[in-house]
């Protein structure tokens, strides 16, 4: 791995995992504006606390060493709560203030597993 794509990889998931960590925490602590919101997405208020346990599990799993199933796992649950929280917001006619941070923490996910070491990704099983 070039040093370009490692440092490249490293400022991804940094940002990725305080971006992930505090949106976790959040709704963990079920503050009134995300209680509001996801009412309005029409989604009920314990999914909260659902994605704020599994948002703070998949920031342990992308920044331990090894582990490289949990971390495609992690990046699997990330992609899918960005995408679907885009798609969510969407479908209720919001703007782009409330697409900009899931469209961040899924550009982020995207380049950061892109350049993730090789030490960080399943080995190959051999051909099929």
């Amino acid at each position: 791995m070039t040093k370009r794509n490692r440092i490249i990889y490293w400022i991804a998931t940094v940002w990725l995992s305080f971006g992930m960590t505090s949106t976790g925490i959040v709704q963990l602590m079920q503050i009134q504006e995300e209680a509001d919101m996801m009412e309005r997405l029409g989604y009920p208020l314990y999914f909260l606390t659902i994605l704020g346990i599994w948002k703070l599990l998949g920031v342990i799993a992308i920044l331990l060493p090894r582990l490289a199933m949990v971390k495609e796992w992690a990046y699997a649950g990330f992609f899918f709560t960005a995408s679907g929280a885009i798609f969510s917001h969407l479908a209720v006619g919001d703007g782009a203030k409330e697409l900009f941070g899931p469209a961040l923490l899924l550009v982020l996910t995207i380049v950061s597993w892109y350049f993730r070491p090789d030490e960080r990704k399943l080995a190959p099983i051999g051909n099929l």
